[in-house]
């Protein structure tokens, strides 16, 4: 068990991290719920192991965490198909559960929810260490040795797999159907 000193670094370093956590577990796992067990697994676990956790970073260790989690979750359950819900989840949800929306051209929104809703169908289409790698770059904001630590391999593996990864959700993109779910 961690002393009060301990408990409170925890908070101070790793608490902070819950929604790129939670963001990268729904990537992972593509589903809501699985995702909120996978972050709450990972956070017990970090918390039980942090006394080992040496440094001030704590972002790359507690990401994988996570995606140790998702992996053993997914192992265990299964994926689950349910297609993430934009309207439900996205950014236009408030924590109150109310939905500020302003005014805008119906045509526009309409040309904008279609391609986000193509972009997140290429990127959940794309095979999982891909996936993992491009989320964690471009929406989790993660450098090149950040990802190389959570997801545990060389940094020449985390820049070809980017590289791959975009390389394919542009493919997808442009309706190159070869282009999805495979890694050439």
């Amino acid at each position: 068990m961690l002393d009060e000193i301990e408990r409170a670094r925890f908070a101070r370093l790793v608490l902070p991290h819950m929604d790129s956590a939670y963001g990268l577990a729904r990537w992972l796992t593509r589903d809501p719920a699985q995702a909120e067990e996978a972050v709450q697994e990972a956070y017990l676990r970090a918390f039980k192991y942090f006394g080992s956790f040496r440094g001030e970073d704590a972002r790359p260790w507690i990401l994988g965490v996570v995606r140790n989690a998702c992996y053993r979750l997914l192992e265990r359950d299964g994926p689950i198909a349910t297609p993430f819900d934009e309207e439900a989840h996205g950014e236009d949800a408030v924590a109150a559960g109310t939905v500020v929306r302003f005014p805008v051209d119906p045509e526009a929104v309409a040309i904008e929810r279609a391609e986000r809703e193509l972009l997140q169908r290429c990127l959940r289409e794309l095979p999982a260490e891909y996936r993992e790698t491009l989320v964690l770059r471009e929406l989790q904001g993660c450098s090149y040795r950040e990802i190389a630590r959570i997801a545990e391999v060389p940094l020449g593996t985390v820049m070809s797999r980017l590289s791959r990864a975009r390389r394919l959700l542009q493919r997808a993109l442009a309706g190159d159907p070869a282009a999805r779910g495979t890694g050439t």
